[in-house]
């Protein structure tokens, strides 16, 4: 059903998507899709285009939108040559820039991996919406520090920099969209006299789901083909975990055997290997306690919100809530010594609907979908 108040007008817009955004199962494409959803709900006419590379066409964007284009992603080395940021030579469409000339509409530019064209002089008198989904040079040097190959730790480091030089090119964005108040104002300090608004991501949840009561089990979740959470599931296991403490189930995509190999032996840490989406929901669902480490403050951690929204407690060190209003809502610890404390004594006591309750009002609040859509449709509408 369409809500009245999200999109105050019959408004046409481009998208322009680094990937295609179903299905919505890791972090920048969760924010795209349901954004898309959300905006076709209350209204919008979306004219999507998306980069494609390793994902299929999918029919199920044809039903929330006008169009979708599709336009090849150009790996190989030749883009690795350039000064340019690799995967935003990968992503340059001289078909894309002729296609969002064909219209005035808005265009939404999703990360800075599709900003190729955002200073092209055939643009220039378009509304240009950059949407942040992290501070990319941040995120690639933590990669970088994450990895323990040489030659993706090689890669990490260069991608850092150019990201880092490629940043300027933000510059030409009518409106810049970050999604924590920490991107706001690093953005907002880089481009004094820009209008930089936060807007958190858009993510599957449109109510708060957790089961009072009681689990038997922690959960540590994320895709394990990522350096940064495989880090996080080593400091879990290595630091943290004793064979005294409850079960802990890692569960997520794609785990390396060097991670397996290091919770080999210990009874009580179970892997859960490329879940559905139905078993990862229960699995969170059904947990005691969602344990959320990165070491990586940037962006906003859409694994964090699927906690709040659906598990019971969530135990997490400070870099996850960094820059969030989410931090009330959840137990912190830093040191592996105050994670074991944190951990035993939160499965001594029971998940109450009033802690519920308190979930379902800061939720609300901030990292309301139908709130958040009406928000863009206020700044689309204002300039």
């Amino acid at each position: 059903m369409n809500n009245p108040d999200c999109f105050a007008l019959n408004t046409h817009l481009h998208i322009v998507a680094f990937d295609i955004p179903f299905p919505a199962n890791y972090g920048g494409v969760i924010d795209v899709f349901y954004k898309i959803r959300s905006l076709h709900h209350a209204g919008a006419k979306i004219h999507l285009h998306c980069f494609e590379y390793q994902r299929e066409q999918t029919p199920e964007l044809n039903s929330l939108c006008e169009e979708v284009n599709y336009y090849p992603r150009s790996s190989g080395l030749l883009p690795n040559l350039s000064a340019r940021p690799y995967i935003v030579m990968t992503r340059r469409s001289e078909q894309l820039v002729l296609n969002l000339m064909k219209d005035e509409y808005p265009i939404i530019f999703e990360g800075i991996h599709t900003c190729y064209a955002l200073d092209d002089e055939r643009l220039r008198t378009r509304f240009r919406v950059y949407r942040e989904s992290n501070i990319e040079h941040h995120y690639y040097y933590q990669l970088f520090c994450s990895e323990k190959q040489l030659i993706p730790r090689l890669f990490f480091l260069i991608e850092s920099l150019r990201l880092h030089l490629f940043q300027q090119q933000l510059k030409h964005a009518s409106l810049m969209l970050t999604v924590s108040e920490e991107d706001t104002t690093y953005l907002q300090k880089k481009f004094p006299g820009h209008i930089v608004f936060c807007l958190p991501s858009f993510h599957r949840e449109d109510e708060v789901t957790c089961y009072p009561g009681r689990g038997n089990y922690a959960i540590y979740h994320g895709n394990l083909s990522v350096a940064e959470n495989i880090r996080a599931a080593e400091f879990l296991i290595k630091k943290v975990w004793t064979e005294t403490m409850p079960e802990l189930v890692i569960a997520g995509l794609n785990p390396p055997k060097r991670l397996l190999d290091v919770a080999s032996g210990v009874g009580n840490i179970r892997f859960v290997i490329n879940p559905t989406d139905s078993e990862m929901y229960n699995l969170i669902h059904q947990a005691h306690l969602n344990i959320l480490v990165t070491f990586q403050a940037t962006g906003l951690k859409l694994k964090l919100l699927n906690a709040l929204f659906n598990g019971r407690f969530c135990l997490v060190n400070p870099a996850m809530v960094k820059g969030t209003s989410l931090s009330d809502l959840c137990i912190i610890a830093t040191e592996p010594e105050e994670f074991r404390y944190r951990i035993l004594e939160t499965f001594s006591i029971e998940f109450t609907s009033l802690e519920i309750n308190r979930r379902v009002s800061i939720l609300k609040k901030h990292y309301s979908n139908q709130k958040n859509c009406k928000l863009l449709s206020d700044l689309l509408n204002l300039f």
